[in-house]
């Protein structure tokens, strides 16, 4: 018996942090995600490979896998904690099912702007919650610019929350989404990324929330026609790595490694605004109505729901962020 799981953790650890090719000695990470290669994410994660190869002088890499290859982002995580994968991408709303304090991204108009969003997950507090995950046998390495969640549908515009009664809205599978959801008045529905087209298409809800390019690059505009810019959420993309693949990497390449994430952070961020705007110049293009609300109305909605965590650990984190806006 002790051969045999002595064989099956070699053979998970090769997977990780195998040497290709015998005398090359290369150290190789594989990393998975669900997004389009389009995507800034995803150019940031090249960019990352490429920056990994320089520092470490081609001793380790980084072999990607995206658009859902190799599972939704609760099976990558899953994947990570085993040691079958050694990063990914995910969003925090999964993963506050790991991460309780995770909630707090997902609690709607926690951020007062973009400037207050990068302050905090640039400061302790964002520090603090990448290592939140240590627990579950994940490390946060960095955090990608997601943007702000806004509501899109296919039949009926969003003015106000009134306008979501009875809509079937699509949220990731984030108990927080789904409150967050109902306190706006709709109807909250759990799918998972890759099925969402479809279900979009065959009326299994009537719309989703999600940033600009995540809208366009889906393809979802070519059948929602209403794009609500309430901005209730801004949700980081945490670049997330396994216990099992950081604690088999030695000191220096932990550090080649880091260096890498924190260029493929830096480089990501310049990305994003760029697309953002070219994402929604394109959909309005394509016949999109473009929608930009008083937000004060869905704020006013969700106080009660930003009251419920009061003495709460999230609750905690809500007011040392509220303390940190207005700078």
């Amino acid at each position: 018996m002790k051969r045999t799981l002595a064989a099956a953790f070699g053979l998970l650890s090769c997977l990780i942090l195998a040497a290709c090719g015998g005398s090359d000695n290369v150290t190789v990470l594989r990393m998975a995600h669900t997004l389009d290669t389009g995507h800034t994410v995803h150019r940031a994660m090249v960019h990352m490979n490429e920056r990994l190869q320089e520092y470490s002088g081609g001793q380790m890499r980084i072999d990607l896998y995206p658009g859902g290859q190799l599972g939704n982002e609760r099976e990558l995580i899953e994947l990570l904690q085993i040691g079958s994968l050694a990063m990914t991408k995910v969003s925090a709303s999964p993963l506050e099912g790991f991460v309780p304090a995770m909630q707090v991204f997902n609690v709607p108009y926690v951020f007062e702007s973009k400037a207050h969003y990068q302050r905090v997950l640039d400061s302790e507090i964002g520090k603090q919650l990448l290592d939140a995950p240590l627990p579950v046998r994940l490390k946060g390495l960095g955090y990608y610019d997601a943007g702000s969640r806004s509501f899109y549908t296919v039949k009926r515009p969003v003015h106000t929350p009134a306008d979501l009664d009875g809509l079937k809205i699509r949220v990731q599978e984030s108990q927080t989404a789904l409150r967050m959801v109902s306190a706006l008045g709709g109807a909250p529905t759990p799918i998972a990324w890759g099925e969402l087209y479809t279900a979009l298409q065959q009326g299994v809800v009537d719309g989703a929330e999600n940033n600009p390019p995540s809208f366009y690059l889906s393809g979802h505009y070519e059948i929602c026609r209403y794009y609500t810019l309430d901005e209730h959420t801004a949700v980081p993309d945490l670049l997330l790595i396994g216990t099992v693949a950081w604690d088999g990497l030695n000191d220096e390449q932990q550090v080649w490694l880091q260096r890498a994430v924190d260029d493929s952070v830096a480089y990501q961020r310049e990305l994003w605004e760029t697309d953002s705007n070219a994402a929604l110049a394109a959909v309005e293009k394509a016949g999109v109505e473009i929608i930009r609300p008083d937000k004060s109305a869905f704020q006013d909605q969700v106080r009660e729901m930003q009251a419920s965590y009061k003495g709460t650990e999230v609750g905690q984190l809500i007011d040392q962020i509220a303390a940190m806006g207005g700078q």
